[in-house]
């Protein structure tokens, strides 16, 4: 079996959720093969011959093409993130350097997006359309040239494509083409986030009958394992990831980063309009002792640089074992904005078990908002978790999110007042506009209308209960919002593209 994670998404480090599969079909004997081919993509593109006519005055594509290795070099040393002028001037030449080479045949492109000017990713019949025309995909010479190696005389039954985001869907689409030209005999399976939420649409069908042969949703180990005749007795309740098979030495970063998941779903699981409460996804956690298990033996491994959690929120009851068995290796991840982040004395033991970065969903600065959407977040409880969390030398990546059906100018204003007065205890902030899940429930009670047209689209616009709609809230963002001293000043420190998952080594070691 060969599993492939396609382009495209931030090359910084290995696909968590593949490398799951890989030790669930390893530890039944089952042999197992990875494909990052967005890692291996985005090279093969960066490195691919460019005829820059004498004509061309893009000086920006010139310098980036001259300092590509330096470049990349950069990114993957210590020193690359010493100072951050030097390295936004690395990751957005490069950036820069996939849009010229993308842009001939009508694809914008970078490191964290992929937009087709022809052909969409929420609609069925543009990914098939995909499929059937792979030589128009900017990666097709790179596919074109990797498939035939990797399945030559290896007798492969099964390809797995992992889609978890819409960046992915079209190249992926178009590898599932070129795989049915090159090998027919083939049977592709398709699973990951992205395609869940499809499945779980409501009515949710599968359009692509004939083209893939098996759909799965929600976590992968058990669909793969019964497809390869493992007796259901023999199921483990959670299987270590094995990262074995990953190049890990080529990802975008100093040094290798290491993901895990600790849980499936959210612990809380109460917030208004959260796609996991709207997709009903069940909260499966590892007990906090196997994860330590899990962890240690990787670390000894794998000898990261970083350990990456995934989960959308980090139990309190694994930090707790953290804090009593130190892993010996940076770390960082979600939490909730708990209790236990208000105890300075919890927050000075967390930067001791190697905590250098928390990432933390406030939402809003404005205590009634936060309580109709059920965020269980107490404003002044906030207030201390982020001061203590400076104290402790724990840097507070904060996630803000404006137009929900609760807010209007005078909440956005609050949540401005929040920032700015603690913007010394806020490192990085993430400003993103909100959007409503097609298949919640409290989505009734709006008047709504596509947000993307497509048959596939995950979220519909709605009309505004205090007609704060979105080009007002933009407004609001680029005007006032942003242009704060105080707030301007966090968002340039904030590593361009990768963000949060370079913004730790911005912070070890200070």
């Amino acid at each position: 079996m060969i599993l492939i994670h396609p382009p495209v998404g931030k090359p910084s480090e290995p696909p968590g959720g593949i490398a799951r599969l890989c030790g669930a079909l390893n530890h039944h004997g089952i042999d197992c093969r990875v494909l990052d081919a967005n890692l291996e993509g985005l090279l093969h593109l960066l490195h691919q011959p460019q005829p820059f006519p004498e004509s061309w005055n893009d000086t920006g594509g010139l310098r980036a093409s001259r300092n590509l290795s330096n470049h990349l070099l950069l990114l993957k040393s210590r020193r690359g993130y010493d100072q951050i002028d030097r390295y936004k001037r690395a990751v957005m030449d490069l950036n820069h350097l996939l849009e010229v080479k993308a842009s001939a045949i009508g694809v914008r492109l970078g490191f964290a997006s992929y937009e087709d000017r022809e052909l969409s990713p929420v609609k069925s019949s543009d990914l098939i359309r995909a499929a059937e025309e792979p030589e128009k995909n900017p990666f097709y010479s790179y596919f074109s040239q990797r498939f035939p190696k990797l399945l030559e005389n290896q007798g492969i039954p099964v390809v797995g494509i992992s889609l978890n985001y819409l960046g992915q869907a079209l190249c992926a689409f178009a590898m599932v083409g070129l795989l049915r030209r090159q090998c027919p005999g083939l049977k592709i399976i398709l699973g990951g986030a992205l395609l869940t939420s499809w499945m779980k649409r409501p009515g949710g069908q599968n359009p692509f009958r004939g083209l893939i042969d098996e759909s799965i949703a929600g976590p992968g180990e058990v669909p793969l394992l019964s497809m390869r005749g493992v007796n259901g007795q023999d199921f483990e309740n959670h299987y270590a990831p094995n990262y074995d098979a990953f190049p890990l030495e080529d990802y975008l970063a100093p040094g290798a980063i290491l993901p895990y998941s600790s849980s499936n779903g959210c612990y809380w699981n109460k917030c208004s309009f959260c796609p996991e409460k709207a997709e009903a996804n069940p909260y499966d956690p590892v007990p906090p002792e196997k994860a330590l298990t899990d962890l240690n033996a990787l670390v000894e491994k794998v000898k990261p640089s970083l350990i990456h959690f995934l989960d959308n929120a980090i139990p309190p009851a694994l930090m707790k074992e953290m804090i009593d068995q130190p892993l010996g290796v940076p770390w960082y991840g979600f939490v909730r904005i708990t209790r236990h982040l208000a105890d300075l004395d919890f927050c000075m033991a967390l930067r001791r078990s190697g905590c250098v970065l928390l990432k933390l969903g406030l939402e809003s600065g404005d205590q009634d908002a936060l309580n109709a959407l059920q965020k269980g977040i107490d404003l002044d409880e906030a207030s201390r978790a982020l001061k203590n969390l400076k104290k402790a030398g724990i840097a507070a990546y904060v996630y803000l999110l404006f137009g929900t059906p609760e807010e209007d100018l005078a909440r956005a204003r609050k949540t401005l007042d929040f920032v700015v007065n603690h913007h010394e205890q806020i490192h990085f902030l993430n400003v993103a506009l909100f959007n409503l899940p097609i298949n919640d429930q409290e989505a009734l009670a709006f008047a709504t209308k596509d947000f993307y047209e497509g048959d596939l689209s995950l979220y519909v616009d709605f009309d505004h209960p205090k007609s704060w709609h979105r080009k007002r809230v933009r407004e609001f963002l680029d005007r006032e919002f942003k242009r704060h001293p105080a707030i301007a000043s966090i968002l340039r420190r904030t590593p361009p593209i990768f963000t949060s998952n370079h913004d730790p080594f911005f912070v070890m070691g200070k």
